[in-house]
């Protein structure tokens, strides 16, 4: 007789290609069997009316992360995982710092022993790439690939990280011999700056400038120019946080090319908009982040790339500061100019429950669609499956029941961040998650959490498959191999 730590009976399991009825059996961590009526288990979880989904991987978050400007991320390795489970997320992705000059394994380091010790859930790591010396390039960058860090993030915008052209030609090369992904922020850094002087020159410095200083132009003109360096050299990469229907657009007419590019958009541009940045005080600046939320009319077209596979992955960015601090969105002199206030929203433990209640419950998307958009592509694309984004034999039992007709009111008092407030106040959403197991744990039950800090483990990421050239650059791969 079959002998399991758990048997979570009678649920909807569903995965990014199929829904079915049955029994997850679960034994040291892993799902083992799939089936109807299972043997005994030492536990039983009765998922009648419930969903039963792979945990989700929000593969864009910053936590404890240096800045430039003196603001401080309010959520910790601690407080952000503990908000991501309550969310219905296993797994999070956030990102390791490189400072101008610093060698990868350094930063690598150092964000390690920040969230050692800390994180709820399992996690890995992005290296924010912001110095593609010859040097780094080809010695750091192999190695942390060797070891498990197989994703770099490059912006085209802010002073303090940006590469210019050539040297995002010199990260794609790398990322194209070492088989790594390229996340890409585009915007064009020149005409945000230019903008920004002009506006600040005649007065004009609040919150709602900064989607002036940031129209919709200077994303697609870098989302274009982004992928016309990844086709020169033939190389895979994903452009973050994709925000308006012209960026989508590029991206729409490069996968038509049969390019391997991938897309990421977030909640902010589903749920968000410029009219926002109208509201009384200093309201506005709850919103700011980058890109910023354009007009209501843009999102549905947001919607629309999701439920058409122009998106592959919906994050958090998760970028929390707290409002009511110094040290977060009244940064000193952020009074003074938008261009001052730190950017970012929360979102990590709200991600899921809004793409369920608006995208799934309201018939915008399927439920495969939800597991693919919130787990499943995130893992293929990052080098995680078939060990996360799946309910499978073999893979780890990260799972959250979800009921699907719960009713809840939206708002910060019920929420686990370490954030003052939640731009989505007020929100009714229908379907939440009730349930959330890390490898076979619960770590959280009707809101309640309960596993322990430092459980957590970091995952190795592979070589992503997701990551691999067609083999037909423009020009002779000798050049720059």
């Amino acid at each position: 007789m079959a002998e399991y730590d758990l048997v979570i009976r009678n649920t909807t399991i569903a995965t990014a290609s199929d829904v079915v009825k049955g029994d997850i059996g679960i034994a040291g961590g892993r799902v083992v069997a799939l089936g109807e009526r299972l043997d005994k288990g030492r536990r039983e979880i009765d998922g009648t009316g419930r969903i039963a989904v792979p945990g989700g991987i929000d593969a864009h978050v910053h936590f404890d992360q240096d800045t430039a400007d003196g603001s401080v991320f309010c959520d910790d390795f601690e407080s952000g995982s503990r908000a991501a489970a309550a969310g219905g997320t296993t797994t999070i992705i956030p990102f390791a710092y490189q400072n101008k000059g610093q060698p990868l394994r350094d930063a690598v380091n150092k964000y390690h022993a920040r969230a050692e010790g800390k994180s709820l859930i399992d996690y890995a790591f992005h290296v924010i790439l912001s110095d593609a010396s010859e040097k780094i390039m080809g010695q750091d960058f192999t190695a942390l690939v060797a070891d498990g860090y197989t994703s770099f993030k490059v912006y085209m915008t802010y002073d303090d990280v940006k590469l210019t052209d050539r040297e995002m030609l010199d990260a794609l090369a790398a990322a194209r011999r070492e088989q790594a992904m390229l996340m890409i922020h585009a915007e064009n850094s020149d005409c945000i700056t230019w903008l920004t002087e002009r506006l600040e020159l005649k007065g004009m410095t609040a919150a709602k400038f900064h989607a002036t200083s940031r129209p919709f132009v200077v994303e697609r003109e870098a989302t274009h120019r982004a992928i016309s360096l990844a086709e020169l050299l033939d190389v895979p990469m994903l452009l973050v946080h994709v925000s308006a229907k012209e960026a989508m657009h590029e991206i729409q007419r490069a996968q038509a090319r049969g390019l391997r590019v991938y897309g990421e958009t977030c909640p902010q541009y589903l749920f968000l908009s410029e009219e926002d940045f109208e509201k009384p005080g200093d309201e506005g600046a709850k919103c700011v982040c980058s890109p910023p939320p354009r007009g209501t009319d843009n999102q549905e077209h947001i919607w629309t790339g999701l439920a058409a596979n122009t998106f592959h992955v919906l994050s958090s960015d998760h970028a929390a500061f707290k409002f009511d601090d110094v040290r977060g969105k009244k940064l000193p002199g952020a009074r003074e100019s938008f261009r001052k206030i730190p950017n970012g929203v929360p979102g990590v433990e709200t991600r899921l429950p809004l793409l369920f209640s608006e995208g799934v419950n309201k018939g915008r998307i399927s439920l495969q669609q939800f597991v693919a958009l919130s787990s499943t592509n995130a893992a293929k694309i990052y080098g995680l499956h078939p060990r996360k984004g799946t309910i499978a034999v073999g893979s780890d039992a990260d799972i959250v029941l979800w009921d699907p007709e719960r009713k809840v009111s939206l708002t910060n008092s019920i929420l686990h961040h370490n954030c003052d407030y939640t731009p989505y106040e007020g929100r009714e959403l229908t379907g939440y998650p009730v349930m959330t197991l890390s490898r076979g744990e619960v770590v959280m039950d009707e809101g309640r959490m309960s596993g322990s800090a430092g459980r957590g483990r970091f995952q190795k990421c592979d070589r992503p498959e997701a990551a691999r050239p067609r083999g037909r650059p423009l020009i002779d791969p000798s050049i720059f191999n």
